[in-house]
């Protein structure tokens, strides 16, 4: 069955039939076929299996998890792929960044959203840790769900990470996140993840090493 998923899941991506001046690769979700620009100078730039994993998942549960008029955020969102995905499926989508990735994402964004989607979504910078509540104050930004493919990884942002997500999470805020296991260091963060919200695996995929996740916050009950 995980070989199974997999194919069709890698099945969604096409290649262009020729050389072109821009490295780019096409992707085939939520009825539309989704051109990425890419850089393979930057590890941000660059689509990665796990944002194809969360994708697939976003459309093919639609009616589980129906984005349509929801308030989404994409942290890490690199070249753009889930936001671009989630917007065509109706979400009004914030997909962030580091300010030096934010070219390429504004132009994947748009190229792949404009007069296809019902809310044209927004590409904002987003340093993990940095300016938090400035830039997202807690008493006006509130996320139905908030998007992460591939962002646990060998940096030392991690503390940054965990911060970025308990500032943008509400009590009802839904976490998915599509994780790539390579390093013990990913293993440590889900520990320290768990000790702030309370976490689902919905998919898994050992022929890729990664997971789906689902989370919310702990303790939202009694808020």
């Amino acid at each position: 069955e995980d070989e199974q998923i997999v194919a069709e899941i890698m099945g969604r991506r096409f290649f262009p039939d020729h050389i072109t001046h821009r490295t780019w690769e096409g992707f085939h979700f939520a009825g539309h076929e989704i051109r990425i620009t890419e850089a393979t100078d930057c590890y941000g730039a660059v689509v990665w299996p796990s944002a194809l994993v969360l994708c697939y998942f976003l459309e093919t549960n639609s009616k589980q998890c129906n984005l349509v008029d929801k308030n989404v955020i994409e942290i890490g969102a690199g070249t753009g792929l889930v936001s671009i995905v989630a917007s065509l499926l109706g979400a009004f989508v914030t997909a962030t960044d580091l300010p030096e990735l934010l070219g390429n994402l504004q132009h994947n964004v748009l190229q792949n959203t404009k007069q296809k989607c019902k809310h044209q979504p927004c590409v904002k910078e987003l340093s993990w840790g940095i300016d938090l509540e400035k830039n997202f104050p807690r008493s006006s930004c509130h996320f139905d769900y908030i998007m992460a493919a591939d962002v646990v990884y060998c940096h030392p942002f991690l503390d940054e990470l965990l911060l970025t997500f308990d500032h943008l999470c509400k009590n009802d805020t839904v976490i998915l996140w599509a994780m790539k296991f390579r390093l013990e260091k990913e293993n440590q963060f889900v520990d320290r993840f768990q000790t702030l919200f309370d976490l689902e695996m919905i998919s898994n995929f050992p022929s890729l090493d990664i997971a789906l996740y689902k989370a919310m916050r702990k303790g939202r009950m009694k808020a």
